[in-house]
C-alpha cells in the first residue's frame, strides 16, 4: 500500500531533546560554510517473505537520513504492507530509525516497508578564519559531545600506542586548529590508503596500511587521546571523521575532514547522503552491544521468514 506523507499521522515520531535537536538544525556562522547543494533521493526499508510457513510477531528496524546543519532531509513516499504497524524513534540522539512490527504473516505472503527519503545535501567549506578556535574544556563540554572523547568500536584512543602518538601534537598549547592539522596530515603521510579493512584505528597504526575506515578511526583516536572530540560520519559506501572545537566566544563547532582520498581538510567536497553520525551505538535490540554503526535488524517470535534490506539511492 502506498500513500503520500501527508498520511503520515498514523506514525508516532518520538520527540528530540533540545540538545540533541540542535545537532540536525542551525546556523553555523563560525564553523564550516555551505556550499552548492545536491538533492538525492535515499530508500531505506525491508521487505519480508514466510517463505517456510506462516510468522508471528517479528519487529525489523532499519535507519534513515536525518537533517544536519549541511543537510535537509523529506520523507516523500512510504510504501507499506496493509499489515504493517510502522513508528519512527531516535537512538542516542543521532539516529532515525523506522520500526516495523508485523503481527502475522501467511505463509508465502510478502510485507513491503520501504520509505523513500528526499535529501538535499550542501558541500562544506573551510572556515574562513581558524585562528579563532581552542580546544574544549574537558569540564564544561557539553553532553551530547562527551561520548566522542572515549573510546568506540575499532577507535581504541586509550591505548597507549595510540597516546604515544598523540603526545607528538601539542593540542593545547594553542593553535588547536592547526594541531589538529597536524595530525591529520600525520596519519595519511604514516598510514598507506589501500583496499582491505585492517580492524580499525590500533590496527592500522601497527600494520602501516588501512582503508577509509581504518584511517578515519586512526585520526579519531589519536583526536581523543589528545582531548579532541571527534566522530565518525557514515554515507553512502565511505565514511570520513568531523572533529570539535570551540569558538573565541565558547561556541562549539564539528568540522570534517577526508582521511583517505582527496586532501580535504575543515571541508567536504563530498555530495552523498549522510546515513549515521557516531561509532559507538547501543543497539536497541541488545543493550550489552556496542556498535559502530547501527545496522537493520530482524527478530520475530515464530517461523522462518526471508529478508531482503533496502539500502539504496534512487532516482525518481
Amino acid at each position: 500500500m502506498r500513500f503520500p506523507v501527508f498520511l503520515g499521522c498514523v506514525l508516532v515520531t518520538i520527540g528530540l531533546s533540545a540538545s540533541a535537536w540542535g545537532q540536525f538544525k542551525g546556523s553555523d556562522a563560525k564553523g564550516a560554510k555551505l556550499g552548492e547543494a545536491q538533492t538525492q533521493y535515499w530508500q531505506a526499508g525491508v521487505i519480508i517473505t514466510a517463505r517456510s510457513g506462516p510468522c508471528q510477531g517479528m519487529v525489523a528496524t532499519a535507519p534513515i537520513p536525518v537533517d544536519w546543519p549541511e543537510q535537509e532531509t523529506k520523507i516523500v513516499e512510504e510504501d507499506f504492507c496493509p499489515q504493517a504497524k510502522v513508528s519512527y524513534r531516535t537512538v542516542e540522539g543521532t539516529v532515525k530509525q523506522m520500526v516495523v512490527f508485523l503481527p502475522s504473516l501467511a505463509a508465502g505472503a510478502e510485507c513491503r516497508a520501504v520509505v523513500t527519503v528526499e535529501v538535499t545535501r550542501h558541500a562544506q567549506l573551510r572556515p574562513e578564519n581558524t585562528d579563532v578556535f581552542v580546544l574544549p574544556d574537558k569540564r564544561e563540554i557539553p553532553r551530547d559531545v562527551r561520548p566522542f572523547l572515549g573510546p568506540s568500536p575499532e577507535i581504541e584512543s586509550t591505548s597507549s600506542r595510540i597516546k604515544s602518538v598523540a603526545k607528538q601534537f601539542d593540542v593545547d598549547e594553542g593553535k588547536a586548529w592547526e594541531n589538529v592539522e597536524a595530525i591529520y596530515d600525520w596519519v595519511r603521510e604514516n598510514v598507506e590508503h589501500k583496499q582491505g579493512h585492517q580492524g580499525g584505528a590500533l590496527a592500522a597504526l601497527e600494520k602501516g596500511s588501512g582503508d577509509h575506515e581504518d584511517l578515519t578511526s586512526l585520526f579519531i583516536a589519536v583526536c581523543r587521546a589528545s582531548g579532541v572530540p571527534a566522530r565518525t560520519v557514515w554515507v553512502h559506501q565511505h565514511c570520513y571523521p568531523e572533529f570539535y572545537l570551540e569558538d573565541d566566544e565558547g561556541e562549539g563547532h564539528w568540522f570534517p575532514c577526508q582521511a583517505a582520498g582527496t586532501r580535504a581538510f575543515g571541508e567536504m567536497p563530498d555530495h552523498r547522503p549522510i546515513l549515521q553520525k557516531g561509532d559507538n551505538f547501543r543497539s536497541p535490540s541488545n543493550r550489552r552491544e556496542r556498535k559502530r554503526y547501527l545496522p537493520e535488524t530482524l527478530d520475530g517470535k515464530g517461523g522462518r521468514p526471508s529478508v531482503r534490506f533496502v539500502r539504496e539511492l534512487v532516482s525518481r
